[in-house]
């Protein structure tokens, strides 16, 4: 799962707008935006929040879910160490 945060944030650690994510991901625009503007974890037909998870992970960006391994538990999203020498992907 994936929270409406964690997609924004994830967006611009890749430095992207949400148009680019969303042809990106193959996926409409307002589908992008109503996903960021979901309360807590997004909501959506799951074929299209799973194309967005493929289109971040593509451009190196790692959603970290609740009690997944990182320093300081919780949500976030980190890029990458290979997406860190190479952005462009």
């Amino acid at each position: 799962m994936m929270t409406a945060a964690q997609m924004r944030a994830a967006r611009a650690l890749a430095g992207i707008d949400q148009r680019t994510l969303a042809e990106r991901a193959g996926v409409s625009l307002p589908t992008i935006q109503r996903m960021e503007a979901s309360e807590g974890v997004v909501r959506g037909v799951v074929d299209s929040l799973m194309k967005v998870i493929q289109a971040l992970d593509g451009i190196g960006v790692e959603l970290i879910g609740e009690n997944q391994g990182s320093e300081r538990g919780g949500r976030g999203v980190r890029l990458k160490a290979s997406a860190v020498q190479n952005p462009q992907g």
